[in-house]
């Protein structure tokens, strides 16, 4: 930890901003800066500056509410993780049972990628329709051929979702059709999913998230059926790649979206809405306000070592740290001020350590604002160690050789 403090402190003596504007103009050291100012009748917004950590506006962000379509960000969270880890392949056909079929088909209610009873469906083409077009059958048919049934994927949904610290969400179905109040959310937990899933799963995030539109299915004239992504800024907004919509008539039109501009990405929730048109505007306005009015400044490369972290009985000390994305401080636009950093870790981290890991923060502390925090990474692999491996980190310990 000698070193990771060594490293921070001559990272902040370098590259820290100077404490005065160009114009002269003193600014204290740790007074509240003047944060654009943001005006909204949205009951519940919350926008964070993904690379930074900064929450750049909140109103509402822990009052729970059914999220209607938005679980399905959880329920493709879940089949993503799966595809990672080797135990499910993007291949695989799920065969569309009958009684699957006749729960969620259009006579319903509700979205469809109309599939037909008996068809044999590949896990990449139900992702398709389930991110695309909000597919309440594709959500079905990935649940019961995933785990056997819809209640049995469900748990799997909820144990993920705390693990990944969604503490406030509870789900009761894989697709977030209404179920007497079971499945709710917060927009805090909501972007707490949006991130882990941009950070997890890049390659399926960019797959599945921005397709404009969905072929699947013939209609009773024998034509193709295709529809489009149901995302209100895909398309309208530059940058905009991502995620769901949402509608139940106690949150209103909702909607969890993503954009990304001059390698800056924000990810927004926007829920309580009385239309589709005014969800639409406001998150566009949303966006617009967090890309004008705000600018993320480059601290750190993707890459950069940080510091070392002391691995308790493993193969090797300690891990060094480096940042998986480039670390950005997120600031009002022309602001002057400086700011502080320090890693926050647990020592020791407990072996095996993987590679890729989340093993510690970087806390960038700008004067005036909230911490704001970017996850650092182990750079190699410390497996478990025998006794002279122990023995070889009690020395270290001591002597720091």
């Amino acid at each position: 930890m000698k070193n990771a403090a060594a490293a921070l402190t001559g990272l902040a003596l370098t590259i820290a901003f100077p404490a005065a504007s160009a114009a002269g103009d003193a600014q204290t050291k740790n007074a509240p800066v003047s944060r654009p100012l943001y005006l909204t009748q949205a009951p519940i917004v919350m926008l964070k500056d993904l690379d930074s950590g900064a929450i750049l506006f909140s109103r509402g962000a822990d009052k729970r509410f059914a999220p209607a379509s938005m679980a399905k960000v959880m329920t493709a969270y879940v089949v993503l993780d799966l595809i990672k880890k080797g135990e499910l392949s993007r291949d695989r056909q799920f065969t569309v049972d009958e009684a699957t079929w006749k729960k969620w088909n259009s006579g319903t209610g509700g979205s469809t990628m109309f599939l037909r009873p008996r068809e044999k469906v590949s896990v990449d083409e139900l992702l398709k329709g389930l991110i695309t077009v909000s597919g309440n059958d594709a959500a079905a048919v990935l649940a019961v051929g995933i785990d056997g049934s819809e209640e049995a994927f469900v748990k799997r949904m909820n144990a993920l979702a705390g693990h990944i610290g969604m503490s406030s969400s509870k789900f009761g179905t894989p697709n977030g059709w209404p179920d007497g109040g079971v499945t709710k959310v917060s927009a805090a937990d909501l972007i707490t999913l949006a991130d882990r899933l941009i950070r997890d799963h890049p390659d399926g995030y960019a797959r599945y998230f921005s397709i404009a539109k969905l072929q699947h299915g013939t209609s009773p004239d024998g034509k193709p059926i295709v529809q489009p992504n149901r995302n209100p800024i895909l398309g309208r907004f530059a940058g905009a790649d991502g995620l769901k919509t949402g509608h139940t008539a106690e949150a209103g039109y909702c909607f969890l979206g993503s954009a990304k501009r001059g390698g800056r990405r924000l990810i927004m929730v926007v829920a309580g809405m009385g239309s589709e048109k005014a969800r639409r505007d406001e998150a566009e306005r949303l966006m617009r306000w967090g890309f004008e009015q705000w600018e993320g400044r480059e601290l750190l490369p993707a890459g950069a070592s940080v510091g070392r972290i002391d691995v308790g009985k493993g193969a090797a000390p300690a891990v060094a740290t480096e940042t998986g994305i480039a670390v950005r401080m997120t600031v009002p636009k022309g602001y002057a001020g400086g700011y502080r950093a320090v890693m926050r870790t647990r020592s020791p981290l407990a072996a095996p350590v993987a590679r890729g890991a989340r093993v510690a923060d970087l806390i960038v502390s700008p004067d005036g604002l909230p911490p704001q925090t970017t996850p650092l990474l182990a750079a190699a692999d410390v497996r478990e160690g025998g006794w002279w491996a122990r023995a070889r980190t009690g020395f270290y310990r001591l002597t720091g050789w």
